[in-house]
């Protein structure tokens, strides 16, 4: 004979059982929610605009710019697990605070190595077209590799890798940005795309420029003209500061061996002590100066490039001559070059943990 359960006693069971699983649910949905490594949100920023008045960036037509992948390279830049001794990132060594240098006259790499020469500055590097002092890596990309595992970081490039794509974090943004998992070329092509977003364009010399007469003093003015009047333009030309090129200035060249800079990659000796002029945007942060670091103030880096450079056999005497000013036109030069400063906005995103 079949059971039969009361209408009543059917209906109370029908409730207790809605209102048991509507009590879970609720529950559960009271309780904080933690977000999984692959709910990792990286921080995405609109890409700038370039330089004015400077030729358009050229892009490496297999490292394409996209917010994405700027975003995660912006976060490689940032990230000390990229070191060999989890001790430093690419921002260590071009901090804000020092102009994008790490303010040492010469650069100390991962495992605390002595390298032979000062960190240049990263403004605008993505308008060059060689890079290091000596000018002996023709791409960026191939510039943050051999950075990176080389003495500056001291990475060993497969144990690296192998950790980032531990972190499922990266390994996510990785597989959104170029289609697979981290590898040694990609995490560079990533940092490479980031480093051609750090522009600065934007000083109180740029804005005056501009149309803004307030935004300088009658002293920037002035030296801005004792700037050309010195023929200082004849390197230091352009929206950028640099001609990109190479010129012996003398630093360095007493030394019992003398660093060869750009005559070691091109085999030319008339290239002995040449090295590629910085740009002076952001120099009034950027001490000490030159490639070794030799010179600690910039008034003293303007007095040897105003007394023509430090004589050697191979002194750039076409591009550095002698120049004799006053002590206030001189005041009135460093007044411009401040004026170049730079407000550096440079900082850490967060970072994948898991």
């Amino acid at each position: 004979m079949r059971t039969r359960i009361p209408i009543l006693k059917l209906a109370a069971i029908l409730i207790f059982s809605i209102v048991f699983v509507t009590a879970i649910s609720l529950t559960g949905c009271d309780q904080p929610k933690e977000m999984t490594a692959s709910e990792f949100k990286p921080e995405i920023l609109p890409l700038p605009a370039g330089l004015p008045n400077y030729e358009e960036m050229a892009i490496p037509p297999d490292n394409p710019m996209t917010e994405e992948k700027v975003a995660l390279g912006r976060q490689l830049f940032f990230d000390k697990r990229l070191s060999g001794d989890g001790s430093r990132s690419c921002y260590s060594c071009h901090v804000c605070e020092k102009g994008l240098t790490d303010g040492l006259a010469k650069a100390v790499g991962a495992y605390e190595k002595a390298l032979p020469r000062s960190s240049p500055t990263l403004w605008n590097i993505g308008y060059h077209k060689e890079f290091y002092w000596d000018g002996r890596s023709g791409s960026l990309e191939k510039q943050a590799m051999a950075a990176w595992t080389g003495a500056n970081m001291g990475a060993k490039a497969d144990e690296i890798v192998a950790k980032i794509n531990a972190l499922e974090g990266y390994r996510a943004q990785f597989q959104k940005v170029f289609g697979s998992d981290a590898t040694a070329e990609n995490m560079m092509k990533a940092v490479s795309a980031y480093e051609r977003t750090i522009i600065g364009g934007n000083t109180a010399w740029d804005r005056w420029r501009a149309g803004d007469e307030s935004a300088v003093g009658e002293d920037v003015k002035r030296g801005w003209q004792v700037f050309q009047d010195a023929k200082c333009n004849n390197c230091h030309d352009g929206a950028l500061f640099t001609d990109q090129l190479y010129h012996n200035a003398g630093i360095g060249m007493d030394q019992p061996e003398p660093d060869v800079g750009r005559a070691k990659p091109s085999g030319r000796e008339e290239e002995t002590g040449a090295f590629k002029t910085p740009t002076l945007r952001d120099i009034a942060k950027s001490a000490p100066y030159f490639h070794d670091g030799s010179v600690a103030t910039l008034e003293e880096a303007v007095d040897v490039m105003l007394g023509g450079g430090k004589p050697n056999k191979y002194l750039d005497t076409k591009n550095l001559q002698k120049q004799t000013i006053t002590p206030e036109r001189k005041a009135d030069l460093l007044a411009f070059l401040k004026s170049l400063t730079v407000d550096c906005t440079l900082k850490e995103p967060p970072l994948p943990q898991k």
